[in-house]
């Protein structure tokens, strides 16, 4: 029996409902939901027929486009979870995935085949848009029957498989099932006016956890999507004018980038048809919020809180937003949250605590890492990603620090112990601490601070060039500093929240 709670199901249901109806924006090229079902069940077909077996995982890399959408739809019709690849992960990054996951195979676009560089022999098969890194998609695609292979699937089977970095630095892969996805889409629809013939822009890129699901749910809510490609503040106001867009995901660096590029959106666009504005992936500074709410007179302005592996957790709805700017709010649909100590008890109001969920969107395990997903689950089936959060009196929550040390840099969550491996290998560097520091434009940004060995001289411009070369280049350093010692408690750990304090206020010896 199948799932009734599926990722296919609003793609089949307005495939038949409305075919005609326009679902995807993606340049010239306009996608009906006639068409958005049928190519989905071609590429489904096609699958199977190559071999791939339900349950079996395929890789997809990719910007934003139209076929992410209908790749999506085919893979649930077919019963074949998928693996999204960050699009600035590096090859390093990517063999770990692809081996960790056991893929199949899979469909890429072409111009990102340099982060696959040397992994495509070992895959069974290689689909790519243009045909120059692998089989032709499109003449795959219309091998297909198109006919929905109607593969039975559970609502608890995973839909997709993210990846995301660990404390430990190695990436995990998050299993996130249909009910959850499908529970996320109603959730959106209801609270960001998603739904029959509402209009958005996939903005946020696709193969990020909320960036798919925010966009993924105007066609399976039978609404319209137009896809911005790559990110461009002007060119995303001259879609949300031109496209008559409704309701808009953003992150905060979004945000500030438009402000730097237009300082009154309102007055250079038509953006009369604009009702609301989501933010997600980071903290919203105040005085950013305050000026989104006075550069979008009338827009319903959100400000949520969630993580890959839990989903949307809070939502601050418009009511609120000036008057509890900082805070992300209240528990979301069907959520519950606790904010516990060390001891695992329950925080009085103003008192910080580690932020547990639990709903039924809830991931299901990390893959291959019992441990993990053991470590994730307190006794009640509540769910830590390590945020540390406050609840007042009226019971607003805001995330005040993170138990482990992430960065979130532009909506990526970047951990830094990878990238302090890699500066460890560099032969004149004795120790190294990787923090993240306040940065105006992408929230916070990669800083380094690095002694090095009394026997050896080290070039900072050397030090860079080989971190380069080993780590994905937005886990790069912006900025290095060479001090005397790093701080360190009676046990020997690096004290990483004294050195924040301390070096806040300094210039790099090298920025970048």
């Amino acid at each position: 029996m199948g799932a009734q709670l599926h990722m296919a199901g609003g793609i089949r249901e307005f495939g038949r409902a409305v075919p005609d109806r326009v679902a995807l924006v993606d340049g010239d090229r306009s996608v009906t939901f006639g068409a958005l079902d049928r190519r989905s069940n071609q590429l489904a077909s096609a699958m199977l027929a190559r071999g791939v077996r339900p349950g079996e995982r395929v890789a997809v890399l990719s910007n934003n486009r139209a076929e992410f959408f209908e790749i999506a739809a085919a893979m649930a019709k077919a019963g074949i979870p998928t693996v999204p690849l960050n699009t600035r992960n590096n090859a390093a990054d990517n063999a770990y995935i692809l081996g960790h996951a056991g893929v199949r195979g899979i469909i890429l676009a072409d111009e990102l085949a340099a982060n696959v560089d040397g992994l495509l022999d070992d895959l069974p098969f290689v689909l790519s848009f243009g045909g120059e890194a692998g089989e032709r998609y499109e003449t795959f695609l219309e091998s297909g029957r198109p006919v929905d292979p109607a593969v039975p699937v559970s609502e608890l089977d995973p839909f997709c498989v993210t990846y995301t970095s660990g404390t430990t630095g190695r990436p995990k892969g998050v299993l996130l099932h249909h009910r959850g996805r499908v529970l996320t889409i109603f959730g959106i629809g209801l609270d960001y006016g998603l739904g029959p013939g509402r209009r958005t822009i996939a903005v946020a890129p696709m193969y990020h956890g909320a960036g798919f699901a925010f966009a993924y749910a105007a066609p399976w809510l039978g609404g319209n999507c137009s896809v911005l490609r790559s990110w461009d503040p002007e060119a995303l106001l001259a879609m949300m004018e031109s496209s008559r867009a409704e309701t808009v995901f953003l992150v905060p660096t979004h945000a500030a980038q438009i402000r730097r590029v237009c300082e009154e959106p309102m007055a250079r666009y038509d953006l009369s048809a604009l009702k609301t504005l989501y933010f997600n992936a980071a903290a919203l500074p105040v005085a950013l919020k305050e000026w989104v709410v006075a550069a979008f007179p009338g827009v319903e302005v959100h400000e949520l809180y969630g993580s890959t592996e839990c989903s949307v957790v809070t939502n601050l709805r418009p009511e609120f937003a000036l008057a509890k700017a900082g805070s992300v709010g209240h528990p979301w649909f069907m959520n519950e949250v606790r904010l516990k100590d060390d001891d695992g008890n329950e925080v009085a109001p103003g008192e910080p605590g580690e932020l547990f969920a639990r709903s039924p969107m809830l991931l299901g395990g990390y893959l291959e890492d019992e441990d993990a997903t053991r470590a994730g689950f307190d006794d009640d089936g509540f769910f830590s990603v390590g945020d540390i959060a406050v609840r007042d009196e009226e019971g607003f929550i805001s995330i005040v620090d993170r138990k482990t040390d992430m960065i979130i840099a532009g909506g990526v969550n970047i951990f830094p112990r990878e990238i302090e491996e890699a500066i460890a290998r560099h032969p004149p560097v004795h120790e190294v601490a990787v923090v993240g520091l306040p940065d105006e434009v992408y929230g916070e940004r990669v800083v380094a601070f690095v002694v090095s060995r009394p026997d050896q001289v080290l070039d900072v411009a050397d030090l860079d060039a080989y971190v380069r070369a080993h780590v994905a280049r937005y886990k790069v350093p912006r900025e290095w500093h060479v001090v005397d010692a790093l701080p360190r408690n009676p046990s020997g750990k690096v004290l990483k929240r004294e050195i924040r304090e301390k070096f806040r206020p300094l210039k790099g010896d090298m920025q970048l």
